[in-house]
Order: structure tokens, then C-alpha cells, then sequence
């Protein structure tokens, strides 16, 4: 009679181990839930049951998005391979209409989903007590009707398509961000999104460049109690003064006691570079290269990669990997 051995539980734990895949640990720690708190994903009041749910429709384009897979046809066909739409836990494969209909219903919704993930971000990561302010180019396809030729002042170019504003941590996590027409930032936008990244945590310190030398800008940081770094820029003056950075001015207008010595603000800003790293991780997973048309899909294009650096950011956290990595470390 023969006998059969069963394997050692080491031996066990290392087979499971070469089963994984980048995408399993992707969403290994990921709860999508939240999902159907928004009415256009709600459960039918009808009691009608969705053939495909919000969850696992919304794990198949961060998957596809990971292998800079865009459009929607190409989508249905990475979707249909076995591995993938069960590790997505699809109960069978979705179409390419099922994938572009969740889509459009997410383009109104997507900026909240985001900001929920960056909540889920929140209770595990250490933010840090530094915020990066930036905006950045999104370029478009032609022709696109809603996109413009724009000029990018960093690279001394013009291009085709739109832009991003993002405010990012010291470990490079994009925790708000603002889709817009072009690369530059106004005013309102700044406020806006300044306002949107207060909300997730209060930093020390706000850096931006000359671009950001906005009054009310750094009145509404200063009213937060957080300290504006941003070059003064003489353009905005016919009588510059004597510094380096607009906020020792307004310190000087505003408090006889507070004292922010200028190496301090060098050294502060000597680190801006550091919003430029966090843009080209998101745009490895899909920031700079929507391949779509109008600025409803565009922006779902962009918020749907920023969704995705936050997801690979859970992922690596809790594996006690490199979270400023833009992959998934098995």
C-alpha cells in the first residue's frame, strides 16, 4: 500500500507565492465598496441584480491602466483572458460596450473616487510635512474639438491637449488634483486645489514655483498656518523688493514676532524637484498618455492613473515595500 506525503507548509506558502501576479497584489488589500455609495452605481431599487458590479469593473481598468492598456476594445480583450477577469473576480469576462458604459458612468464620479482613495491612503502612510504644488501636461490625440494648443514653459514647446494640477507629499503620493485646460495654473485653481489638500492633512510647509506667487494664495496658507515656499516673482511689481521669497514679505506686513530665516526657505525649496518625480511616477501609470478624445474621458483618463498610483501606493505599503515605487513589488 502506498503512501502519499503531503508537501511541507514552506513548500505549500512557495507555490502559492509563484502563483501571484502583480494585478492579485494589486487589490490584494483594496476595499472598492465605497463604490456604491454613489447614486449612478447604487443597488437597483428595482431589485434587479447587476450582471457586472462596480467593484470588479473598476479593478479591470486599473488592471488594464497597469499594462497601459487605454481603450476600451483592447481592454475587452485583455479582460478576457482567463487569469485576468477572475483575479478581477468577474464571474465571466465583460464586453467592450459593458467596459465603455462603467466608463462614462465613472466620469462623474471619478474625482470622489479618488479622493476616497487618498483616504485610504491617509490611515496607513505618514504624509509627511510637506506638500508640492505643480501643474503638468495632459496631451491629446488630434483632433480633439475640447483640447487647444498650449505652451509649455518648462519645456519651451507648444503642445496639443490639456493639463494637470497636482498637489503631491514628501514620499511623491498625489493626495488632490485638478484637471484644467492647460499646463499653467490660474489663481481660482491654485485656491481650489490648495483648499482640497488642506482637507487630507495640514503640512508645515507648501511649495510651488514663481508660477504660484500669488497673493491670495499665500494669505489663504499663512490664514491655515502653514508656511508658502515660492520664489517672489518681480513681474508682479513694478517696485520688486529685496527678497527671495514672497512670503518674508508678507511675514514682515503681517507679524513683529515670526521669523523664518532664508536658508531655511532654501533648503525648503532646493527639495521642489521632488513634485516632478511624483508627476513622472503618475504618468508612467497613464497620466501623460490618455488615448481618448473630449475632456469628460480625458479627465476620467488622468484621475483613472492618479487612482492607480494610490492603489500601488496601498499595495507596496502593506508589503512593506518602496511606496514611491510606480510598480507593484511581489
Amino acid at each position: 500500500m502506498s503512501t502519499t506525503t503531503l508537501p511541507h507548509q514552506d513548500t505549500i506558502t512557495e507555490v502559492l507565492k509563484s502563483l501571484e501576479t502583480e494585478t492579485t497584489v494589486l487589490f490584494e488589500h483594496l476595499d472598492l465598496q465605497f463604490l456604491y455609495e454613489f447614486s449612478v452605481f447604487a443597488p437597483d431599487p428595482r431589485g434587479r441584480t447587476r450582471e457586472f458590479h462596480p467593484p470588479e469593473l473598476f479593478r479591470g481598468l486599473l488592471h488594464c491602466f497597469y499594462n497601459s492598456i487605454y481603450e476600451p476594445e483592447a481592454m475587452a480583450q485583455e479582460l478576457a483572458n482567463d487569469d485576468v477577469w477572475r483575479v478581477c473576480e468577474f464571474k465571466r469576462p465583460p464586453s467592450r460596450r459593458t467596459i465603455g458604459r462603467f466608463i462614462d458612468d465613472l466620469s462623474g464620479v471619478v474625482e470622489e473616487v479618488f479622493s476616497r482613495l487618498v483616504q485610504q491612503v491617509l490611515v496607513r502612510v505618514e504624509l509627511g510635512s510637506c506638500f508640492r504644488i505643480d501643474g503638468t501636461d495632459v496631451r491629446a490625440p488630434r483632433p480633439d474639438e475640447d483640447a487647444s494648443w498650449n505652451y509649455d514653459s518648462t519645456a519651451e514647446e507648444t503642445y496639443y491637449g490639456y493639463g494637470c494640477c497636482l498637489v503631491t507629499t514628501d514620499n511623491n503620493i498625489p493626495i488632490a488634483a485638478e484637471f484644467t485646460d492647460e499646463k499653467s495654473v490660474d489663481k481660482e485653481t491654485a485656491r481650489r486645489i490648495t483648499e482640497d489638500a488642506l482637507a487630507v492633512k495640514t503640512p508645515v510647509t507648501f511649495v510651488g514655483d514663481a508660477e504660484f506667487d500669488m497673493l491670495d494664495w499665500h494669505d489663504d496658507l499663512i490664514d491655515a498656518g502653514v508656511v508658502p515656499v515660492v520664489p517672489y516673482n518681480p513681474r508682479n511689481t513694478n517696485d520688486p523688493p529685496n527678497i527671495e521669497y514672497r512670503i518674508q514679505k508678507r511675514i514682515k506686513e503681517h507679524s513683529d514676532t515670526v521669523r523664518v530665516w532664508e536658508k531655511q526657505l532654501d533648503d525648503t525649496y532646493d527639495n521642489r524637484s521632488q513634485v516632478e518625480t511624483a508627476i513622472g511616477v503618475c504618468k508612467d501609470l497613464g497620466l501623460g498618455t490618455p488615448k481618448v478624445r473630449g475632456r469628460e474621458r480625458a479627465k476620467t483618463h488622468v484621475f483613472v492613473a492618479l487612482c492607480l498610483r494610490l492603489v500601488v501606493v496601498i499595495a507596496n505599503h502593506e508589503r512593506g515595500g518602496d511606496i514611491a515605487s510606480p510598480i507593484v513589488e511581489l
